[in-house]
């Protein structure tokens, strides 16, 4: 690791344009980067708290508990644009950036969906080498809204490159272990210990009741974002994530005792962000 790059201490959240921020951090500094960029999908995105407040029944209120009236309001709170007219003028350049400040042994980890993964994958194979392709990891979920038109999407693609096809750093022991599906096939012991993951994880998105739950509207699970950490860095190893969110990636990394770079430009994130960690240490910097 880069002996400037430990020099700037603690952990680090940005908020501001990631692009001339990656460029002004030093090269080879991470040994994990995680990119969950806006998906393409052609619209704002945004979450809504929804309350019942008083109304009468005459007035389109519904009629509730001890005979009152109410009504449920829907209140938006966070939102960003999710809509690109030229989305990899604005992808790629950031892609060349996080090339650069992978570390020897590291990995990238790029999420995306079914949108605009398989442009993804011939860019990134363009600029790592298709040898330096590692997984493609099929993060399937059910939960939400089923059409019958076609099969429902209930799953995201997340990309996996290594910087070195012949060096890259990968624990699978470390990584939280699964139960089998059909545990009497296999010895106690073996049911005991869990069975490694595979390239296709079934975890829930984040629960909109859940006490993990930040109001982010891309908010993405904690096990996700473990599993990723554990098996691609060390303890005390440098994580980034320019795309953070509600800072899901920064929560994971403090848990396993990794160092780590946020960077988002919604000011909304970076409010979900400075309630989540609460390390007097830690350095926001807007940019």
């Amino acid at each position: 690791m880069s002996e400037s790059w430990d020099s700037l201490g603690p952990n680090q959240v940005y908020a501001g344009d990631n692009l001339p921020i990656l460029k002004s951090l030093p090269s080879e500094s991470f040994q994990l980067i995680y990119l969950d960029p806006p998906f393409n999908t052609g619209r704002e995105r945004h979450t809504e708290r929804v309350r019942g407040v008083r109304a009468e029944v005459e007035d389109g209120g519904r009629l509730g508990f001890r005979g009152q009236g109410y009504a449920v309001t829907r209140e938006r709170t966070i939102s960003f644009d999710d809509r690109f007219r030229d989305y990899w003028s604005f992808l790629e350049p950031r892609m060349e950036e996080a090339w650069r400040l992978l570390a020897p042994d590291g990995m990238l980890y790029l999420h995306l969906d079914y949108r605009e993964v398989h442009y993804a994958k011939v860019m990134l194979d363009a600029m790592f080498g298709p040898d330096c392709f590692v997984n493609e990891i099929i993060w399937a979920y059910d939960y939400g809204g089923r059409t019958k038109r076609r099969w429902p999407t209930k799953h995201d693609n997340i990309l996996v490159y290594a910087k070195d096809p012949d060096r890259y750093f990968f624990n699978a022991e470390a990584v939280d272990r699964e139960p089998y599906m059909a545990p009497g096939l296999v010895t106690p012991e073996k049911a005991a210990l869990g069975k490694l993951p595979t390239d296709v994880w079934w975890h829930t998105i984040v629960s909109p009741t859940g006490k993990e739950r930040t109001g982010y509207p891309t908010q993405k699970p904690l096990g996700i974002m473990r599993r990723i950490i554990q098996a691609s860095s060390r303890p005390g190893d440098w994580v980034l994530d320019p795309f953070a969110g509600s800072g899901t990636t920064g929560a994971a990394a403090e848990e396993l005792y990794r160092r780590f770079v946020l960077i988002d430009d919604n000011p909304e994130a970076a409010k979900v962000m400075l309630r989540r960690f609460t390390n007097p240490e830690m350095h926001f910097i807007v940019k």
